[in-house]
Protein backbone atom coordinates (compact mmCIF):
# COMPACT_ATOMS: atom_id res chain seq x y z
CA UNK A 1 0.00 0.00 0.00
CA UNK A 2 1.15 3.76 -0.98
CA UNK A 3 -0.46 4.94 2.39
CA UNK A 4 -2.50 3.21 4.90
CA UNK A 5 -4.14 4.83 8.43
CA UNK A 6 -6.20 3.33 11.04
CA UNK A 7 -8.10 5.53 12.91
CA UNK A 8 -6.46 8.27 12.06
CA UNK A 9 -8.00 11.64 13.81
CA UNK A 10 -7.49 15.32 13.87
CA UNK A 11 -8.93 17.66 16.27
CA UNK A 12 -9.19 21.51 15.76
CA UNK A 13 -11.15 22.36 19.18
CA UNK A 14 -14.71 21.44 18.44
CA UNK A 15 -13.85 20.78 14.43
CA UNK A 16 -13.62 17.25 13.60
CA UNK A 17 -11.16 17.88 10.43
CA UNK A 18 -10.35 14.16 9.99
CA UNK A 19 -12.71 11.38 12.03
CA UNK A 20 -11.22 8.21 12.56
CA UNK A 21 -9.97 7.88 8.83
CA UNK A 22 -8.68 4.42 7.94
CA UNK A 23 -7.56 3.95 4.28
CA UNK A 24 -5.55 1.86 2.63
CA UNK A 25 -4.67 3.73 -1.11
CA UNK A 26 -2.61 1.52 -3.57
CA UNK A 27 0.56 2.45 -5.44
CA UNK A 28 -0.43 4.61 -8.33
CA UNK A 29 -2.38 7.15 -9.39
CA UNK A 30 -5.01 8.22 -6.85
CA UNK A 31 -7.28 11.17 -6.94
CA UNK A 32 -8.08 12.34 -3.36
CA UNK A 33 -11.50 14.42 -3.45
CA UNK A 34 -14.42 15.77 -1.55
CA UNK A 35 -16.38 19.23 -0.59
CA UNK A 36 -14.54 22.23 1.10
CA UNK A 37 -14.03 21.53 4.39
CA UNK A 38 -13.74 17.83 4.13
CA UNK A 39 -10.46 17.07 5.82
CA UNK A 40 -8.28 17.12 2.19
CA UNK A 41 -5.61 18.98 2.91
CA UNK A 42 -5.64 17.95 6.62
CA UNK A 43 -4.87 14.98 5.64
CA UNK A 44 -2.41 15.63 3.53
CA UNK A 45 -0.12 17.49 6.21
CA UNK A 46 -0.92 14.62 8.65
CA UNK A 47 1.02 12.03 6.01
CA UNK A 48 3.85 14.81 6.40
CA UNK A 49 4.03 14.98 9.26
CA UNK A 50 3.18 18.02 9.40
CA UNK A 51 0.52 18.14 11.87
CA UNK A 52 0.83 15.30 14.78
CA UNK A 53 -3.00 13.35 14.69
CA UNK A 54 -5.20 13.53 17.83
CA UNK A 55 -5.59 9.90 17.63
CA UNK A 56 -4.75 6.76 14.84
CA UNK A 57 -1.93 5.97 12.78
CA UNK A 58 -0.83 5.91 9.67
CA UNK A 59 1.97 4.65 7.41
CA UNK A 60 3.56 6.27 3.86
CA UNK A 61 5.58 4.26 1.92
CA UNK A 62 5.80 1.78 4.77
CA UNK A 63 7.05 4.08 7.52
CA UNK A 64 5.52 5.22 10.18
CA UNK A 65 4.05 8.86 9.50
CA UNK A 66 5.15 9.76 13.26
CA UNK A 67 8.88 9.43 12.34
CA UNK A 68 8.18 12.53 9.94
CA UNK A 69 11.72 12.89 8.09
CA UNK A 70 11.99 8.95 6.71
CA UNK A 71 8.33 10.10 5.21
CA UNK A 72 9.52 13.90 4.00
CA UNK A 73 12.62 12.45 2.04
CA UNK A 74 10.28 9.83 0.21
CA UNK A 75 7.79 12.84 -1.16
CA UNK A 76 7.70 15.64 -3.28
CA UNK A 77 4.65 17.79 -1.77
CA UNK A 78 3.61 20.74 -4.07
CA UNK A 79 1.64 22.58 -1.20
CA UNK A 80 -1.83 24.34 -2.46
CA UNK A 81 -1.36 28.32 -1.20
CA UNK A 82 2.00 29.91 -2.16
CA UNK A 83 5.38 28.68 0.31
CA UNK A 84 7.90 30.58 -1.85
CA UNK A 85 10.83 32.74 -0.84
CA UNK A 86 10.20 35.60 -2.71
CA UNK A 87 13.26 37.35 -2.89
CA UNK A 88 15.09 33.98 -4.17
CA UNK A 89 15.40 33.16 -7.88
CA UNK A 90 13.71 30.36 -9.25
CA UNK A 91 16.88 28.28 -9.78
CA UNK A 92 18.07 28.80 -6.43
CA UNK A 93 14.66 28.40 -4.80
CA UNK A 94 14.85 24.87 -6.61
CA UNK A 95 18.58 24.14 -5.53
CA UNK A 96 17.91 24.95 -2.31
CA UNK A 97 14.87 22.73 -2.05
CA UNK A 98 17.04 19.73 -3.21
CA UNK A 99 19.88 20.34 -0.63
CA UNK A 100 17.09 20.66 1.86
CA UNK A 101 15.93 17.09 0.16
CA UNK A 102 19.57 15.83 1.06
CA UNK A 103 20.86 16.53 -2.30
CA UNK A 104 24.61 17.78 -2.41
CA UNK A 105 24.86 21.49 -3.67
CA UNK A 106 26.20 20.64 -7.00
CA UNK A 107 24.00 17.88 -7.66
CA UNK A 108 21.24 20.11 -6.22
CA UNK A 109 22.20 22.95 -9.13
CA UNK A 110 22.12 20.60 -11.89
CA UNK A 111 19.12 18.66 -10.93
CA UNK A 112 17.47 22.35 -10.47
CA UNK A 113 18.19 23.44 -14.16
CA UNK A 114 16.68 20.15 -15.03
CA UNK A 115 13.28 20.30 -13.97
CA UNK A 116 12.70 23.59 -14.48
CA UNK A 117 13.55 22.84 -17.82
CA UNK A 118 11.15 20.14 -17.98
CA UNK A 119 8.59 22.40 -16.62
CA UNK A 120 9.07 25.71 -18.89
CA UNK A 121 10.54 27.66 -17.12
CA UNK A 122 13.52 29.01 -19.35
CA UNK A 123 15.39 32.51 -18.30
CA UNK A 124 13.30 33.26 -15.68
CA UNK A 125 14.74 30.88 -13.77
CA UNK A 126 17.10 33.73 -13.00
CA UNK A 127 14.99 36.19 -12.00
CA UNK A 128 13.28 36.49 -8.15
CA UNK A 129 10.53 34.54 -7.46
CA UNK A 130 8.35 38.33 -6.53
CA UNK A 131 8.32 38.76 -10.02
CA UNK A 132 6.62 35.65 -11.11
CA UNK A 133 3.68 35.48 -12.20
CA UNK A 134 0.58 32.71 -10.95
CA UNK A 135 1.64 30.82 -13.90
CA UNK A 136 5.18 30.44 -12.87
CA UNK A 137 5.26 30.35 -9.00
CA UNK A 138 3.19 26.90 -9.94
CA UNK A 139 5.32 25.94 -12.15
CA UNK A 140 8.41 26.44 -9.61
CA UNK A 141 6.14 24.86 -6.99
CA UNK A 142 6.03 21.77 -9.19
CA UNK A 143 9.68 21.84 -9.75
CA UNK A 144 10.86 22.00 -6.55
CA UNK A 145 8.82 18.68 -5.72
CA UNK A 146 10.28 17.41 -8.20
CA UNK A 147 14.05 18.08 -7.88
CA UNK A 148 14.86 15.19 -5.54
CA UNK A 149 13.31 12.62 -7.58
CA UNK A 150 11.09 11.18 -4.77
CA UNK A 151 8.95 7.66 -5.72
CA UNK A 152 5.75 9.61 -4.22
CA UNK A 153 4.02 13.00 -5.75
CA UNK A 154 1.68 14.87 -3.27
CA UNK A 155 -0.30 17.63 -5.19
CA UNK A 156 -2.29 19.84 -3.31
CA UNK A 157 -4.52 21.69 -6.12
CA UNK A 158 -1.84 22.17 -8.37
CA UNK A 159 -4.02 24.34 -11.14
CA UNK A 160 -5.11 27.05 -8.50
CA UNK A 161 -5.50 30.43 -10.11
CA UNK A 162 -4.18 28.88 -13.64
CA UNK A 163 -5.97 30.35 -16.16
CA UNK A 164 -7.41 27.49 -18.86
CA UNK A 165 -3.75 27.60 -21.09
CA UNK A 166 -1.60 27.07 -17.72
CA UNK A 167 -3.97 24.58 -16.57
CA UNK A 168 -3.57 22.91 -19.83
CA UNK A 169 0.36 22.96 -19.48
CA UNK A 170 0.19 21.56 -15.51
CA UNK A 171 -2.11 18.84 -16.21
CA UNK A 172 0.25 17.64 -19.23
CA UNK A 173 2.60 17.73 -17.31
CA UNK A 174 0.95 15.76 -13.93
CA UNK A 175 -0.23 13.00 -16.86
CA UNK A 176 3.96 12.92 -17.55
CA UNK A 177 4.54 12.15 -14.08
CA UNK A 178 2.30 10.03 -13.24
CA UNK A 179 3.26 7.84 -16.47
CA UNK A 180 6.53 7.26 -15.63
CA UNK A 181 7.60 4.00 -13.75
CA UNK A 182 7.92 4.15 -10.70
CA UNK A 183 6.62 6.78 -9.89
CA UNK A 184 3.34 7.53 -7.51
CA UNK A 185 0.76 10.57 -7.58
CA UNK A 186 -1.62 11.69 -4.56
CA UNK A 187 -3.59 14.26 -6.22
CA UNK A 188 -6.16 16.49 -4.37
CA UNK A 189 -8.50 18.99 -6.35
CA UNK A 190 -11.93 19.58 -5.99
CA UNK A 191 -11.90 19.97 -9.96
CA UNK A 192 -12.90 16.35 -11.05
CA UNK A 193 -12.18 16.72 -14.46
CA UNK A 194 -8.66 16.57 -13.19
CA UNK A 195 -8.54 13.93 -11.10
CA UNK A 196 -10.55 11.47 -13.80
CA UNK A 197 -8.11 12.85 -16.75
CA UNK A 198 -5.15 11.56 -14.80
CA UNK A 199 -5.80 8.96 -11.53
CA UNK A 200 -6.44 5.59 -11.80
CA UNK A 201 -8.05 5.28 -8.17
CA UNK A 202 -9.93 7.83 -5.59
CA UNK A 203 -10.70 8.39 -2.18
CA UNK A 204 -13.83 10.37 -1.34
CA UNK A 205 -13.88 12.32 1.64
CA UNK A 206 -16.48 13.87 3.62
CA UNK A 207 -16.63 15.61 6.87
CA UNK A 208 -12.98 13.90 7.49
CA UNK A 209 -14.49 10.59 6.68
CA UNK A 210 -13.89 7.97 3.59
CA UNK A 211 -17.26 7.50 1.77
CA UNK A 212 -16.06 5.90 -1.12
CA UNK A 213 -12.56 4.54 -2.62
CA UNK A 214 -11.35 2.15 -5.58
CA UNK A 215 -10.96 1.95 -9.11
CA UNK A 216 -12.19 4.74 -11.10
CA UNK A 217 -13.35 2.57 -13.85
CA UNK A 218 -15.41 0.24 -10.99
CA UNK A 219 -16.63 2.93 -8.95
CA UNK A 220 -18.47 4.87 -12.63
CA UNK A 221 -19.46 1.39 -13.80
CA UNK A 222 -21.44 0.68 -10.39
CA UNK A 223 -23.26 -2.16 -9.04
CA UNK A 224 -25.62 -2.61 -11.92
CA UNK A 225 -25.12 -1.65 -15.28
CA UNK A 226 -28.08 0.72 -16.72
CA UNK A 227 -28.99 1.60 -20.20
CA UNK A 228 -29.08 5.14 -20.81
CA UNK A 229 -32.35 5.64 -22.72
CA UNK A 230 -33.45 9.07 -24.30
CA UNK A 231 -37.48 9.14 -25.44
CA UNK A 232 -38.74 11.42 -27.98
CA UNK A 233 -42.20 11.57 -26.75
CA UNK A 234 -43.86 9.84 -23.89
CA UNK A 235 -41.21 9.65 -21.62
CA UNK A 236 -42.94 9.08 -18.30
CA UNK A 237 -45.52 6.91 -20.42
CA UNK A 238 -42.80 4.78 -21.19
CA UNK A 239 -40.94 4.13 -18.18
CA UNK A 240 -44.31 3.18 -16.63
CA UNK A 241 -44.43 0.31 -19.42
CA UNK A 242 -40.95 -0.42 -18.14
CA UNK A 243 -41.43 -1.03 -15.03
CA UNK A 244 -45.25 -2.77 -15.22
CA UNK A 245 -43.12 -5.39 -16.98
CA UNK A 246 -40.97 -5.60 -14.06
CA UNK A 247 -37.76 -3.82 -15.20
CA UNK A 248 -36.41 -0.75 -12.78
CA UNK A 249 -36.50 2.58 -14.39
CA UNK A 250 -35.57 6.23 -13.42
CA UNK A 251 -36.17 9.02 -15.00
CA UNK A 252 -34.36 12.37 -14.87
CA UNK A 253 -33.45 15.79 -17.26
CA UNK A 254 -31.31 13.33 -19.77
CA UNK A 255 -33.79 10.43 -20.04
CA UNK A 256 -34.46 7.31 -18.95
CA UNK A 257 -31.77 4.88 -16.56
CA UNK A 258 -32.70 1.02 -16.94
CA UNK A 259 -31.30 -1.59 -14.97
CA UNK A 260 -30.00 -3.79 -17.96
CA UNK A 261 -30.91 -7.76 -17.80
CA UNK A 262 -31.68 -9.96 -20.58
CA UNK A 263 -34.36 -8.84 -23.12
CA UNK A 264 -34.59 -5.20 -21.66
CA UNK A 265 -33.79 -3.63 -25.42
CA UNK A 266 -36.44 -5.58 -26.70
CA UNK A 267 -39.32 -4.57 -23.86
CA UNK A 268 -37.85 -0.42 -24.63
CA UNK A 269 -38.51 -1.15 -27.92
CA UNK A 270 -42.00 -2.80 -27.18
CA UNK A 271 -43.08 0.47 -24.82
CA UNK A 272 -42.15 3.68 -27.41
CA UNK A 273 -44.25 1.37 -30.50
CA UNK A 274 -47.17 1.36 -28.25
CA UNK A 275 -46.78 5.16 -27.06
CA UNK A 276 -45.75 5.80 -30.47
CA UNK A 277 -42.68 7.64 -29.24
CA UNK A 278 -39.25 7.03 -30.72
CA UNK A 279 -35.79 6.10 -29.45
CA UNK A 280 -33.36 8.44 -29.88
CA UNK A 281 -30.24 7.06 -27.92
CA UNK A 282 -29.94 3.80 -26.20
CA UNK A 283 -26.35 2.88 -24.87
CA UNK A 284 -24.88 1.80 -21.73
CA UNK A 285 -24.92 4.87 -19.03
CA UNK A 286 -21.27 6.39 -18.70
CA UNK A 287 -21.26 8.15 -15.35
CA UNK A 288 -18.56 11.43 -14.87
CA UNK A 289 -17.05 11.32 -11.79
CA UNK A 290 -18.67 14.23 -10.67
CA UNK A 291 -21.86 12.68 -11.54
CA UNK A 292 -20.55 9.69 -8.86
CA UNK A 293 -19.46 12.64 -6.57
CA UNK A 294 -22.66 14.47 -6.16
CA UNK A 295 -24.39 11.18 -5.63
CA UNK A 296 -22.14 9.50 -3.10
CA UNK A 297 -22.15 13.12 -1.15
CA UNK A 298 -25.65 13.80 -1.31
CA UNK A 299 -26.55 10.24 -0.45
CA UNK A 300 -23.98 10.56 2.95
CA UNK A 301 -25.32 13.74 4.09
CA UNK A 302 -28.72 12.41 4.08
CA UNK A 303 -27.75 9.71 6.10
CA UNK A 304 -27.55 7.03 3.28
Amino acid sequence: MLVETSGLTKVFGEIRAVDDLSVAIPEGTIGLVGPNGAGKTTFLRLLLGLLRPTAGSGKVLGHDIADGLPVRERIGYMPEHDCLIPEMTGVGLVAHMGMVSGLDKGTAMSRAHDVLQFVGVEEERYRKVAEYSTGMKQKVKLAQAMVHDPPLYIFDEPTTGLDPRGRTDMLRLLRMIAGTPGRNVLLSSHLLPDVEMICKHVVILDGGRQIAAGAIEELLAGPQVRLRVDIRGDQEGVARHLRDAGLEVKVDATGLRVVRRSGVEAEVFRAVRDLGAEVRYMGPEVRSLEELFLELVTRYNAGG
